[in-house]
């Protein structure tokens, strides 16, 4: 070899030790040739999925439910059961998921009413018969006939009182409306939680709200950043929102007052067409960590995933300062795998995280397949499974 050979080799050898050193250790590559997806220490997961038990709760057909909007029984889960918040109550995980009738055809034409769920180890649940949160004819009517109740996310209080918001969904403008309860099944609606807001978010499409929480003292209860509540919201990006009382929100809004997008899809990536929050976000030692929904555009997104499939990411924001991302995953952590998460309503595939509970000392998240079932995976923090594995393009 001679010298300028040897310069050469050197000179590369000191690039790529430059570029080694230079990796974002928070984020995971989306041009890896591998189909490892290391996870960074800020993040939750791998998040494993039970052997042989999704989905959790499948349609039945045999549950029956006289309709307040029409007088008339209905088989209110007959058609899709999906999209799960999650809390615990007494030892129990409940869950309460989104159900749909047969009174339409094709997502969001069906009537949305939350099931009620509950297990004692977090994988096998007990369904009660009829739903607990619904169009019913109360002083919600404008805002949740005919389409219903939609998406839910829970949460509780330190004092025990549970916190749920959900989609209002009158097939004109999708709302946020909150209620509260004290034992998850009886429910008092409080609206939609920008209707006293500055600005005019309360008349335009909105929903998907993750409220700020915390463990302590081995509850997972919300929490509050600079002495407010603290919520992110939203689906085409990002968004936050802050309340004193849990009812009435105020949106963090820009100079034109238009909500201010904290992030936002990116070209190239799983989340390139969406970025729809997900469960409660959780406040760590390393940040508040926010889950979400990455939807990849066909034309513009990561050609790894397929087009329209709905992802999981994470997103971290800084504790003191909640407006603040200052790490994010660049490839999904759960991606549709299973043939339950690709087969449904949704066909392009859907793991679309919505319940995240602390419960036995572990993270059990808990999805809605393909719009049609819901599934679990869990996280154990002393032993972390892998993240989902990254598919490999062909060369």
């Amino acid at each position: 070899m001679n010298v300028r050979n040897v310069f050469t080799s050197c000179f590369f050898l000191f690039l790529l030790c430059i570029s080694c050193s230079s990796v974002h250790k928070t984020a995971t590559s989306k041009n890896s040739v591998t189909n490892n997806n290391p996870l960074p220490d800020w993040a939750f997961g791998g998040f494993a999925r039970p052997a042989n038990m999704n989905p959790i709760i499948s349609p039945n057909p045999a549950s029956r439910f006289r309709d307040p909007m029409t007088g008339k029984e209905v088989g209110w889960e007959s058609n899709d059961t999906f999209n799960p918040g999650a809390s615990v109550k007494d030892g129990k995980v409940v869950l309460l998921y989104r159900s749909e009738d047969k009174s339409g055809i094709g997502i969001g034409e069906r009537t949305s009413r939350l099931g009620y769920a509950e297990s004692s180890d977090g994988l096998h649940f007990t369904r009660s018969a009829t739903p607990v949160l619904y169009p019913a004819d109360d002083s919600q009517k404008e805002f949740e006939w005919p389409g219903g109740c939609e998406d839910p996310r829970v949460a509780m209080t330190e004092d025990g009182t549970y916190v749920v918001f959900y989609t209002q969904w009158n097939r004109k403008v999708p709302r946020l409306g909150v209620a509260t309860s004290k034992d998850l099944k009886t429910w008092t609606k409080h609206g939609p939680i920008f209707k006293n807001a500055s600005g005019n978010t309360f008349n335009e499409p909105h929903k998907s709200a993750s409220i700020v929480t915390t463990v302590k003292d081995g509850r997972q209860v919300v929490a509050k950043i600079n002495g407010k509540y603290t919520m992110y919201w939203g689906e085409l990006g990002v968004f936050m929102a802050t309340s004193d009382d849990l009812v009435n929100w105020q949106p963090l809004l820009d100079p034109a007052g238009k909500p201010k997008p904290l992030i936002s899809p990116r070209e190239g990536y799983f989340d390139s067409d969406l970025t729809e929050c997900g469960p409660p976000a959780v406040l760590t030692d390393k940040g508040i960590l926010l889950l979400y929904n990455g939807k990849n555009n066909p034309q513009k997104g990561d050609r790894r995933f397929t087009g329209n499939a709905y992802c999981a990411g994470q997103v971290l924001f800084d504790k003191t300062d909640p407006t603040k991302a200052i790490g994010r995953l660049d490839a999904p952590f759960l991606r549709p795998m299973e043939p339950f998460e690709k087969s449904g309503q949704y066909v392009n595939g859907t793991v679309f995280i919505e319940g995240l509970v602390y419960f036995q000392q572990k993270w059990f998240l808990y999805y809605g397949c393909a719009d049609s079932r819901v599934g679990v995976a869990v996280f154990d923090p002393v032993r972390p499974a892998p993240a989902d594995p990254l598919p490999i393009l062909p060369k």
